[in-house]
């Protein structure tokens, strides 16, 4: 196995995961594993997209311009992976005490098809009030995926019209202007997670 398959293993990814990584860029990766621009050096995380708040407001990445981020993607049907991630963004958050409201937390669905604004909504606020939940059409959503470079693949059960969402399960904590600063596996723990996050608050 190389070097860059031993990397990404190491941090999480599914077989299918691993593969489709290395199609959005995988093969140009920093020293943390992630995939970077051959020319700068930064890692090519993040960038514009344009969703749903609970509302039904359009939301993109300029409104939480100033603010760092704690990005999680996700499914709200998601039996396992997304609550225990949920879990410890919202303990996370606890820890972070009163520079909580410093940092916009975002859970963004991947399965715009069943989960609405209003579900996502009522969803992520069972964790805690102040996360963010986003969605939109599958093109939008796709777009935020791909600018995240997550993985994630429908997948039907029991060959009927029920199906799960493989995905890849990262945090992605992001400055105040956007900038990718790091990321760590769903089951990180929320003191490593809220020290992440601490990094990056003004």
């Amino acid at each position: 196995m190389s070097k860059r398959l031993v990397i990404l293993a190491l941090l999480g990814l599914s077989a299918g995961g691993l593969i489709a990584f290395l199609g959005m860029g995988g093969a140009n990766l920093s020293s943390t594993g992630t995939p970077a621009s051959s020319s700068t050096g930064k890692a090519l995380i993040g960038g514009s997209f344009q969703l749903l708040d609970p509302s039904r407001r359009t939301m993109t990445e300029k409104d939480f311009a100033g603010k760092p981020m704690l990005v999680m993607f996700g499914f709200t049907s998601c039996p396992d992976i997304c609550p225990s991630g949920l879990q410890v963004m919202a303990a996370t958050l606890d820890l972070l005490g009163d520079k909580k409201n410093a940092v916009a937390p975002i859970f963004i669905s991947l399965d715009p098809e069943r989960d609405t604004p209003e579900v996502v909504g009522e969803y992520v606020r069972s964790f805690d009030p102040s996360i963010v939940g986003l969605t939109g059409t599958l093109e939008t959503v796709d777009v935020a995926a791909k600018a995240y470079r997550v993985y994630y693949k429908k997948v039907p059960l029991d060959g009927g019209e029920s199906y799960s969402v493989d995905h890849s399960s990262f945090f992605y904590v992001m400055d105040r202007n956007g900038q990718f600063a790091s990321h760590a596996p769903h089951t990180v723990s929320p003191e490593n997670l809220a020290a992440r996050v601490k990094a990056v608050i003004p």
